[in-house]
């Protein structure tokens, strides 16, 4: 009996350990890269896995990204309202356009563009957007095509990065690339052109941008809009030098430092003028103008008695286009013409006059100039399906001002 018991611990052994094996091997068959041995990915989920999976191991890097405007570049309602007007136009046969860098990963499934588009206008998609996969599956940027193209490695289970220290896991393999620490991996989308007639220079979305001094001294996209910082890129592993994934610009902290204002106000008698020099701080166009309502406003307040506002003026710091039925529009994927062009041009000064009538019953007077990254404009009927899309409709942060930085001085009234 004892060695039939023996006997029957030990077959009961050997089974528990092939159960373990065959689940452990079918765990990593399913893994985040999973794919069939010597075979490209068959699906478009295993080819760009969600972040969700990746979120399993890099759980900061996702938290961050999660707060990020990539995160919801085919979640806005924005994005989907502009999708509906773009598809309904006489360029929307190219159903892909807009997906090319609002989810860049259609590139590789251009047979499955109808499955973008009902995830977007789902207005909850399974679907990511600009994610992980997004990015760190690029191997190459091509800057010689306009705009420059990216070439997805979707054929091993290897993601790129800046870093060569990584931490070596079953998930997927990582390899250090060079690519990653330049502006050329953001050109793909940053430096696209959404234009019916492809206006080239003229509607440059960056501007000079590889001109100026601050791309001369070494500084790159991801100096400002990545900036390194000190923690874990996978859960528990030893702190190091990582990259911030919330992306800031018009969104975050860093707008504050985008532009700064001189003001100098000259009372004369019955008349007063306030001079303001607005002075861009970054490298690249001010605004960024896609979309194509991006804008940047300068308000001036004065307020006199009680607080009273006595004169109000703007300058408005953007791009106008034209249709090719000669009317003005907000979407540059129908443009033939830029009508007006006051975009600040990379670290570019523009000195801006008001001139009024000195506030009068008043010992002093308010001088207030805010400079703001402007609200959503366009069509009424584009702005009331942006409110319907939104589950906040008009309370939407689309439709509110973002302040870049203001200026208050109060300003005795000479006699």
């Amino acid at each position: 009996m004892m060695v039939r018991d023996s006997i029957s611990e030990r077959t009961s052994r050997r089974m528990i350990v092939v159960v373990l094996t065959l689940f452990l091997l079918q765990g990593l068959s399913n893994g985040t890269f999973a794919q069939e041995t010597g075979k490209s990915p068959n699906t478009l989920e295993k080819a760009f896995p969600s972040a969700s999976k990746c979120k399993r191991c890099h759980e900061r890097v996702f938290e961050e990204w999660e707060t990020s405007p990539l995160a919801r570049s085919i979640h806005s309602p924005a994005f989907r309202a502009s999708l509906d007007m773009f598809l309904a136009s006489p360029v929307g046969k190219d159903k892909a356009q807009c997906f090319r860098c609002h989810a860049p990963h259609v590139r590789e499934f251009p047979d499955q563009v109808q499955h973008f588009i009902d995830e977007a206008k789902s207005g909850d998609p399974l679907l990511d957007g600009v994610a992980c996969a997004q990015c760190h599956l690029i191997k190459q940027v091509d800057r010689t095509k306009h705009p420059p193209e990216p070439t997805y490695d979707i054929e091993s289970k290897t993601l790129y990065g800046p870093y060569r220290d990584f931490v070596p896991n079953l998930a997927h393999q990582s390899m250090e690339l060079g690519l990653f620490q330049q502006s050329d991996l953001c050109l793909n989308c940053h430096q696209s052109v959404p234009s019916a007639a492809n206006l080239g220079k003229t509607n440059d979305l960056l501007g000079g941008w590889d001109q100026n001094k601050a791309v001369k001294s070494g500084k790159e996209c991801q100096t400002c809009h990545m900036p390194e910082q000190i923690g874990e890129s996978a859960n528990g592993e030893k702190k190091r030098k990582v990259a911030n994934h919330t992306f800031p610009g018009r969104v975050g902290k860093l707008r504050q430092e985008a532009a700064k204002l001189d003001v100098q106000t000259r009372v004369e008698g019955e008349k007063t003028t306030v001079t303001v020099k607005v002075q861009s701080l970054v490298p690249h166009s001010l605004p960024a103008t896609h979309p194509a309502w991006a804008s940047l406003l300068l308000d001036l307040d004065i307020k006199g008695k009680n607080l009273k506002t006595v004169f109000t003026d703007k300058r408005v710091y953007g791009r106008v286009y034209q249709d090719s039925k000669g009317r003005k529009t907000s979407f540059d994927f129908e443009a033939v013409k830029v009508l007006e062009d006051t975009v600040l041009k990379a670290e570019e000064m523009r000195v801006e006059t008001f001139t009024f009538s000195t506030p009068k019953d008043t010992k002093t007077f308010d001088v207030e100039v805010t400079l703001n990254y402007a609200p959503l404009t366009g069509p009424p009927a584009f702005i009331q399906r942006v409110e319907a899309e939104s589950s906040r409709g008009s309370m939407d942060p689309v439709f509110q001002p973002i302040e870049i930085v203001k200026y208050v001085e109060n300003i005795p009234v000479t006699k």
